[in-house]
């Protein structure tokens, strides 16, 4: 960049006198100044000089000075708050102009910054900086900047709250929290919504926090008050309103937790998850809330959320509010579990604006999980594991934002960090190139020197979560791209971001080697069980154990999960991501824990073991030799047979899939697997029993012959009740429990006219939990006259 400062300057001396270069030129802004005004404005103008000045120091070591005059001889930018408001920017847009100087040397250029209020000159700031190309004593900003911006959506926030379940912010202290939000509103950020139980503080913390959540809140209320945005605050009414003592002694928590701090916007308060509160006791609860939080914050209010309430209780919900229409109600949030955006908009009065609570940062067991995930990811990397989905994201933004004012989303930690940033910058630009976002990401939080290859590297590890693991090459191109940036790059080995990235290419890498090993080991074992009635079935189960055991005696890629293990502890010194329970304090193995999960078998290997172990204890040799045999033959039971695992992407071929999430956001035309969560994530189950679905669109087979006998077997929970081209049958052996063999013949007539469509009908009606739905998770088709199925 030094050598390349040089040949810029040179070139842009080459117009002739009196014009403008007429082709894009790198503007030279080493030795830039900026300018501030010396009256009553300067104070929001010296703010964002000061965020500006300290973002440039911290990438080239440069502090450039501020000052309220303009210097003849050197480049400058102009931070400017208008003495009369400009109504084509309102609150929060901004104006940038470029001004070449006309002369023959190339004079120095100048750049002007202009914005309503501080915020507004925050956000250019942080447009400024994103198009910066920047090395350790060099600055280059492009010729073109100039533009009118102004965002599309009002509301562009994220929830940041403090507290023991989160995964990184508990170890945050002060300057780290506002180091973060800071660079959230260098891409547009508004708003910041903290999370607390008020009135419930004792006993909510952990060894990392080294503050009370109300301390932590007062402070992120400042850095909000600071940075000119809004500051929500989550609070989950969790005691029974309908106790007026209860109720008494929780209004004067939240009277005394508000009292002193500096900035407060919105309370909201979620109908449930968590807080499960009769709409009839939540109303007046939030009624008096309103009264006490305006006694301290006149332009503060409530908002509330319909999160699980049950069809009676939401309806009961729109009357209220059609029939009373009440102004101590700001808005609601719409949310997880409640009726959905369509609903509320059209049921509600239109005076009450609706925010989106989008979590953007589970994988699993979520919103918007992951579509059609490998299992060895979600045994792995799990429900918080580092996630960039940034062409996902777009689309779930697209789709989730419409009828509202816009979002404030749901994070647990910084292994989300990408999302943030896809959601904040197609919330200021709904049609936001998310590429070039990628590339701006990378470059002001990475280097310009990486931002292209960068932004390429962050788009394959979404696709590499695509499809099958095992099949899917690009996961090795991905670490290959990233392991030759990490050797060029020696100087990016402290940045947490780079250090998340690494991690993610590296686990992705290792959990596939793991995968394609592991398979071939199981395989290897059902080798050595097709033997036990030749050399005894204690003597196969020894041969297989051996072969099994290799997995962790002779580990594949040792030195991927060596990285693996350097990676997790730098992160936790650079920015405290807890990867693991018992070395860096995570709150539990769901919470981020990717390290412990690291080596979990990919395969059956705990299975078989347990099955092993119940074989031995067995009696007689003939029935241990048939245990074995089942069990070998559990995927193939007979010669002519074909198999799902429902839930696996990679070996539900007959599965019918429907739209993506491209057109089908939601999955609602496209079940997805579900990952149930036991024993804390080490469930020594099949593999194929903790992935499901409830329901799939259907299963099809094509080509069968109508004279064959057919008999379809499943394994799943609940009620299964499935139907073969619309006809239903009796089953004629059915055991209650998820591992018990259900079966039913195939009628004569759902073979006449070709394929056979096995549908399920859904008995879960009611307000059955979600966890108690039924499921589905193997399915065979059996042919039993000894003609292959094709």
């Amino acid at each position: 960049l030094r050598i390349f400062r040089a040949v810029i300057v040179g070139l842009a001396a080459l117009g002739p006198a009196g014009s403008h270069a007429t082709t894009f030129q790198l503007l030279d802004f080493t030795d830039a100044i900026v300018v501030v005004s010396s009256g009553t404005l300067a104070e929001d103008e010296r703010f964002a000089a000061t965020v500006l000045v300290e973002e440039v120091a911290a990438r080239t070591g440069m502090r450039w000075r501020v000052d309220t005059a303009t210097s003849f001889d050197v480049p400058y930018i102009r931070l400017a708050v208008p003495d009369s408001v400009d109504p084509e920017l309102g609150d929060e847009g901004f104006r940038i102009e470029v001004d070449l100087i006309d002369t023959w040397v190339a004079g120095p250029a100048a750049i002007r910054l202009s914005a309503n209020r501080r915020r507004g000159l925050l956000y250019a700031v942080g447009y400024l900086l994103r198009q910066m190309d920047w090395d350790e004593d060099a600055v280059l900003l492009p010729s073109d900047l100039s533009c009118v911006s102004v965002p599309d959506q009002a509301l562009r926030g994220m929830q940041l709250g403090y507290g023991p379940m989160q995964n990184t912010y508990d170890a945050w202290d002060e300057g780290q929290y506002e180091q973060y939000i800071r660079e959230l509103v260098l891409f547009g950020m508004n708003a910041v919504e903290s999370s607390t139980t008020v009135g419930a503080e004792a006993g909510s913390g952990n060894d990392l926090m080294g503050m009370s959540r109300a301390e932590m809140n007062a402070y992120l209320s400042d850095i909000c008050a600071q940075y000119d945005i809004a500051f929500w605050l989550f609070t989950p009414a969790r005691v029974d309103l309908s106790d007026r003592h209860e109720r008494k002694q929780l209004l004067a928590a939240h009277e005394a937790y508000y009292r002193d701090m500096s900035r407060l916007d919105v309370v909201f308060v979620p109908g449930g998850d968590p807080g499960h509160n009769d709409p009839r006791d939540l109303m007046p609860f939030l009624r008096e809330l309103s009264e006490l939080v305006v006694r301290y914050h006149p332009e503060a209010s409530v908002w509330f959320s319909m999160q699980k309430f049950e069809p009676d209780k939401a309806e009961w919900t729109f009357d209220y509010l059609n029939e009373h229409q009440p102004d101590w109600i700001g808005g609601i949030v719409a949310g997880p579990w409640d009726p959905g955006i369509d609903a509320i908009r059209r049921r509600v009065p239109s005076k009450y604006p609706i925010r989106c609570y989008p979590d953007i940062t589970h994988n699993i067991r979520s919103q918007f999980p992951i579509p059609w995930w490998d299992p060895a990811l979600i045994a792995t990397i799990g429900r918080e594991g580092p996630n960039p989905r940034p062409e996902d994201q777009s689309i779930i933004h697209r789709a989730y934002t419409r009828g509202t004012i816009g979002f404030l989303a749901y994070s647990e930690g910084i292994h989300d960090d990408v999302n943030k940033i896809v959601w904040l910058a197609r919330g200021w630009e709904a049609g936001a190139d998310i590429r070039a976002v990628l590339v701006e990401y990378a470059r002001l939080f990475l280097a310009p020197g990486v931002s292209e290859r960068a932004a390429d590297g962050i788009l394959a590890f979404e696709r590499g979560w695509r499809g099958s693991l095992a099949m899917n090459g690009g996961v090795e191109a991905t670490l290959a791209l990233w392991r030759r940036l990490e050797d060029g790059r020696p100087d990016l080995v402290e940045n947490w971001r780079w250090q998340l990235a690494l991690l993610r290419a590296y686990y992705d890498a290792y959990v596939r080697n793991r995968l394609v090993y592991e398979t071939q080991l199981e395989a290897q074992a059902y080798e050595s069980l097709a033997r036990a009635s030749e050399i005894g079935a204690n003597a196969a189960m020894v041969e297989a154990e051996a072969v099994l055991e290799r997995a962790v005696s002779a580990p594949v890629r040792p030195e991927l999960a060596q990285r693996i293990r350097e990676l997790c502890y730098e992160l936790y010194r650079s920015i405290g991501y807890q990867t693991s329970v018992e070395e860096y304090g995570a709150h539990g193995p769901e919470r981020g824990a990717i390290l412990d999960f690291m080596d979990r078998p990919v395969n059956d290997r705990w299975w078989l073991e347990d099955r092993f172990a119940d074989i031995r204890a067995l009696d007689g040799e003939p029935e241990r030799c048939a245990r074995l045999d089942s069990i070998r033959s559990w995927v193939s039971p007979g010669r002519w047979s074909v198999y799902d695992d429902v839930g696996n992407v990679a070996k539900s071929p007959h599965v019918v899939r429907g739209e993506t999430i491209d057109t089908d956001p939601y999955m609602s035309r496209n079940p997805n697997p579900f990952a149930m969560w036991w024993e804390e994530g080490r469930t020594r189950a099949r593999q194929s029993w903790v992935t499901d679905i409830h329901w799939p669109i259907a299963l099809r087979y094509d080509d069968l012959d109508a004279s064959g006998n057919y008999v379809v077997r499943m394994t799943g929970a609940g009620d299964i009740r499935p139907r073969f081209n619309g006809i239903h049958v009796e089953p004629t052996a059915y055991g209650p429990d998820r591992e018990d063999l259900k079966e039913w013949p195939v009628p004569y007539d759902a073979l006449a006219d070709g394929p056979l469509v096995i549908t399920f009908d859904d008995p879960d009606v009611g307000n059955i939990h979600w966890r108690q739905w039924s499921r589905v998770n193997e399915v065979w088709l059996i042919r039993n006259d000894g003609e292959e199925p094709r």
